[in-house]
């Protein structure tokens, strides 16, 4: 049976829609193992700090001692990583009854062996003194490099019950060099039973290495916390792309063909690059930025996306073929961040920036002066769509939600336990129904529908009564949702939709949707309408504010997915194509898989699957005069169909 999907009513957030340290080569086998390790898991690697000092030894305010507490929390944490996630455990202060050199690697980094790490926390006895600083500078040198210039995301996590009292070198300052070396070293702490002097410090670490702090004032929070930290650090986005440094200046900007990319921006930085487009396909320039999650950015923090044409010679100014700006729109922290331009060629090829040749891509980063300072992955992702055949005449574009609108109806049902990708490269593939997914504070979830032409997504993500940790909490965050086009660029919802809602721990809900799919939906105006121009995967990205961490007991969140395709499969983009046969349909929705992220070449094929072929040819004759057809029908006050 099906139910109807209600208007939410839920407040909205400021508007905006949130779309996710290099150590030095160690020589001989240490450097070899450490190479090895982070060519086995490009997600990254984590080194857990623990605090041995003898203070761990005091009562935890249950009965147990705080190392107890910590033993057991490290347990729970080794059973909830991914299989074979790099990890490792360096503890302080327990070898000596002083000193201030006294730190060990109890734990090599390594893939994930969870007795191993149990037995190695179970032999940790407190002792001594707390060379926090040390321990710092050599965890980091624990974590092995990525591999081949790769973008990876280490982590050291720092738990620790007081503050440094060896001196030097100073941990805050540790932390800020640390940072400053690299982009991809993070360094969360987790102050156990802390307040003063010792809270501050531990949350100057973790602002100067780009991480988060974690208050745990008891046993339960300790472990809570540990494993919003950890997971948060193993589920970071998974980057793929060929290494690629963009220009100061348009002047040094590389080249580039159809593909995918990474590259770093630092605050208020312009980054320089220059496709080179042919005049017949249309083009998808794609960026998303992944900072750290949940540092510090301002409201309008974000990404401005500019294509223009190049300059010609003599001085004569290039031309803005289109802009287009993603912020925060919050401010309790960074996530991860996507927005694209597009070259979509006139039908009759007569405007500036139809030609073929070099045009010029800026992504500039706008940052508070109070926001992260940390260099930030972008992953930059050129699709080439080529034109329809020769003698092709496509179907109208199709501009209205119809029966997918604002109280359209949605699957119900038993749900399916899922566990969404890190981003768009390894998104979880769903299709109709009801899916049941838990997010951490301050993660992105991704999920990947096939969308067929002629059809339109549906979804509905529903958030439900959570545990508060007080009842007359004033705590509260945001939930938030936002899709895809094939080509990575943002579908808005066109007003009809509930993208963002506040979040207090009780039911809460965000929706979404598209028009239907219709090749002719390029040329129209509305930016709900132009990206749903291709059939294929579809992405959608669900968040959970950093806030939640402040007020809910449990380490992550359940949420459900009720996702619908809604209308029959037509067999390609041209007038009058047929409906394919439901077993066509099934064939072709099996074989998107389970990964990937949709680009599969140097030209994507609008038609995912082998729906229908796209081939080069001219074809802007007759969709010229589709246009006309258009523009004639809104002037009598007619709107064309699909």
């Amino acid at each position: 049976m099906r139910g109807r999907l209600s208007r939410r009513t839920a407040g909205a957030l400021i508007g905006g829609t949130l779309l996710a340290l290099t150590a030095g080569p160690l020589p001989g086998a240490a450097a070899a193992h450490r190479e090895a390790v982070a060519r086995a898991d490009g997600a990254g690697s984590l080194v857990m700090v623990l605090d041995s000092s003898g203070s761990m030894a005091d009562d935890d305010g249950s009965g147990r001692t705080r190392m107890e507490a910590a033993r057991a929390a490290v347990a729970t944490v080794v059973d909830t990583l991914p299989d074979g996630h790099p990890t490792g455990l360096r503890v302080y202060g327990a070898d000596r009854a002083s000193g201030c050199s006294d730190t060990r690697l109890v734990r090599p980094v390594q893939p994930l062996d969870r007795d191993a790490m149990k037995r190695a926390v179970d032999g940790v006895r407190p002792k001594g003194d707390t060379p926090m600083g040390l321990s710092l500078q050599k965890a980091a040198q624990d974590l092995p490099e990525p591999a081949d210039g790769a973008l990876g995301r280490r982590t050291v996590l720092l738990i620790s019950d007081g503050e440094d009292n060896c001196g030097t070198p100073q941990p805050c300052e540790v932390a800020r060099q640390l940072g400053e070396d690299g982009i991809d070293l993070r360094i969360d702490t987790i102050g156990f039973q802390v307040r003063g002097k010792a809270r501050q410090q531990l949350e100057c670490v973790a602002e100067a290495g780009h991480g988060s702090y974690y208050d745990a004032p008891d046993a339960k929070a300790l472990a809570r916390q540990l494993q919003r930290a950890s997971q948060l650090s193993a589920g970071g986005y998974r980057l793929r792309g060929e290494s690629v440094e963009g220009g100061a200046s348009a002047s040094d900007a590389p080249g580039l063909a159809p593909g995918q990319y990474t590259d770093t921006i630092g605050p208020g930085e312009t980054r320089w690059y220059a496709p080179r487009l042919d005049a017949k396909s249309a083009a998808d320039l794609a960026v998303t930025a992944v900072p750290q999650p949940g540092v510090p950015v301002a409201l309008a923090d974000g990404l401005e996306l500019k294509l223009t044409t190049e300059e010609k010679a003599g001085g004569t100014g290039g031309v803005t073929c289109e802009t287009s700006q993603k912020i925060f729109g919050q401010n309790e922290g960074a996530m991860v961040l996507t927005t694209a331009v597009s070259r979509i060629p006139s039908p009759d090829g007569g405007q500036f920036c139809d030609p073929a040749g070099r045009y010029l891509l800026s992504v500039h980063r706008t940052s508070d002066s109070g926001s992260d300072r940390a260099r930030w992955p972008l992953e930059l992702r050129y699709a080439a769509e080529r034109p329809l055949a020769k003698g092709t005449v496509p179907a109208e574009s199709a501009t209205e939600y119809g029966e997918a609108g604002k109280d359209a109806v949605s699957p119900m049902g038993d749900p399916k336990d899922v566990e969404g990708g890190t981003g768009f490269n390894d998104a979880r593939a769903l299709g109709k129904g009801v899916w049941r997914d838990r997010l951490l504070p301050a993660q992105t979830r991704w999920y990947k529908v096939r969308v067929g032409w002629g059809q339109q997504l549906r979804y509905a993500v529903d958030f439900g009564n959570e545990p508060t940790l007080e009842a007359d909490s004033t705590e509260m965050s945001f939930v938030d949702t936002a899709a895809y086009s094939p080509g990575r660029r943002p579908v808005s919802g066109g007003g009809e939709f509930t993208d963002r809602t506040m979040y207090l721990g009780k039911p809460a809900a965000v929706d979404s949707g598209t028009v239907p799919v219709a090749w002719t939906n390029r040329w129209e105006t509305a930016g709900h309408v132009v990206p749903v121009r291709s059939a294929g995967d579809y992405y959608i990205a669900v968040s959970l504010g950093p806030d939640a961490a402040r007020f809910a007991e449990n380490p992550a969140i359940g949420v459900l997915l009720r996702v619908d395709v809604v209308g029959d499969e037509l067999a390609g983009p041209q007038h009058d194509a047929p409906v394919l046969a439901k077993s066509d349909t099934a064939a072709r929705a099996d074989s998107t898989g389970a990964g990937g992220a949709g680009w599969t070449g140097t030209a994507t094929a609008a038609a995912a699957g082998g729906a229908v072929v796209l081939a080069a040819g001219t074809g802007f004759a007759v969709c010229a005069a589709m246009r006309r057809r258009r523009a004639a029908a809104k002037e009598t006050g007619t709107r064309g169909g699909a």
